[in-house]
């Protein structure tokens, strides 16, 4: 059962690309900020570890099961008697994970795992299977990762169990660098692109009944378009953050927000956990929440596919040779 009013901040981070050490630094300083401003949940975005794209980098941020990041997360609950969670790529039983962690002040660790890897994301991580419901301390949780938002296989998992929805994004827009003959028919995707991910978490607790927090990115970031399974040939793609990191109530009204056109930063609302009715009624017979254009469910099936063969012919193993490495930290 829900505790009352909580007063949450989300927190937008710029992230460096395979700098695991100073990202942590970084989160932990503006998460310092918000427990020292009265929050008791403190929300970080995905990867809070470093951001990611097709780069040799990226793989450096891949943690081991006990690290930095979730050390510095135990110690800040504990420091100040609140909850925190963000979500790191992170390697156990010879895979990699995109995996939200939640830490609460007495030590106790919950964990969610993505489900499905987003486009790119393929190179790096595999998907999970757990429900992502957590009994805490200011009441049920649920986690959602980025696209996770925008999919009724997780309202399934969490419509009428969850009394508040802790989620955080890494969503990138159309490429910048391509020859404007490319960009112009990409034009009003991009826009729409930039909407859903502003709206997704005000239709997702339309359609939850309980109030969201959502953490994101902001700032430039650039890797590898793959063409193809079983290539490694690949166009630049130059792009950035879009979105907004958010607190929004259960009925879908945004409390808080900053653009990710505003840089760093944090947000600060209060909400009243609790499970209600949705204001949208279940839509069971769609895979996604809003109308994906024909251009982007191409793009996220042919992303997925060739960021897959990526994974198993190479990703999956530098991701594992890193977190090795990152043991050290």
């Amino acid at each position: 059962m829900a505790a009352g009013r909580l007063k949450i901040a989300a927190v937008q981070l710029q992230t460096r690309m395979g700098d695991v050490a100073a990202n942590i630094a970084a989160a932990e300083r503006l998460a310092e900020q918000a427990f020292a401003e009265g929050a008791e949940l403190v929300a970080l975005p995905e990867f809070f570890t470093g951001m990611i794209a097709p780069d040799e980098t990226a793989f450096d941020i891949v943690l081991p099961v006990e690290n930095a990041a979730i050390a510095m997360l135990r110690r800040l609950a504990a420091k100040h008697g609140g909850r925190i969670g963000g979500s790191m790529l992170l390697a156990e039983g010879g895979e990699v994970y995109n995996r939200y962690v939640l830490a609460e002040p007495d030590g106790t660790i919950h964990y969610h795992d993505k489900d499905l890897p987003t486009m790119w994301e393929n190179v790096f991580y595999t998907g999970g299977r757990d429900d992502g419901v957590w009994e805490t301390g200011v009441g049920t949780l649920g986690a959602a990762v980025c696209w996770e938002l925008i999919r009724h296989q997780t309202l399934a998992r969490m419509r009428g169990r969850v009394e508040l929805a802790v989620t955080g994004t890494h969503w990138w827009t159309m490429p910048e660098n391509w020859p404007a003959a490319l960009r112009a028919p990409l034009r009003a995707i991009g826009q729409y692109n930039r909407y859903m991910s502003e709206q997704a978490p005000v239709e997702f607790a339309r359609r939850l009944g309980a109030p969201v927090v959502q953490a994101s990115h902001c700032g430039p970031l650039g890797g590898k378009f793959l063409l193809a399974p079983g290539l490694d040939a690949g166009f630049d793609y130059r792009t950035h953050f879009v979105g907004a990191t958010q607190v929004v109530d259960a009925a879908g009204r945004v409390l808080a927000s900053r653009s990710t056109a505003e840089g760093p930063g944090i947000v600060y609302a209060e909400v009243t956990p609790g499970t209600g009715e949705p204001v949208i009624a279940p839509e069971a017979d769609r895979f996604w929440v809003p109308e994906l254009p024909l251009f982007l469910k191409a793009y996220w099936h042919q992303q997925n596919v060739a960021g897959r063969s990526a994974y198993r012919r190479y990703g999956r193993a530098r991701g594992l040779e890193a977190a090795e490495r990152n043991s050290a930290l």
